[in-house]
């Protein structure tokens, strides 16, 4: 893998934080949820994020 440019290790820096939030808000979402359909729905959603966030983290690797 060739190395990143500093523009692009600073919009994955981005990213990663901006995923890093998604997950903690949808995961908070899920925790206050008192239907269960939502709940699920919330819990799905922090765990894509989290999908996107490992696979951007996996890039500066």
């Amino acid at each position: 893998m060739s190395q990143l440019s500093e523009k692009e290790l600073s919009s994955l820096n981005e990213l990663l934080s901006e995923e890093e939030l998604l997950v903690k808000k949808f995961q908070m979402l899920a925790d206050h949820a008192t239907d269960s359909t939502v709940k699920n729905e919330m819990e799905e959603i922090s765990r894509r994020h989290q999908s996107h966030f490992n696979q951007l983290y996996n890039h500066l690797s």
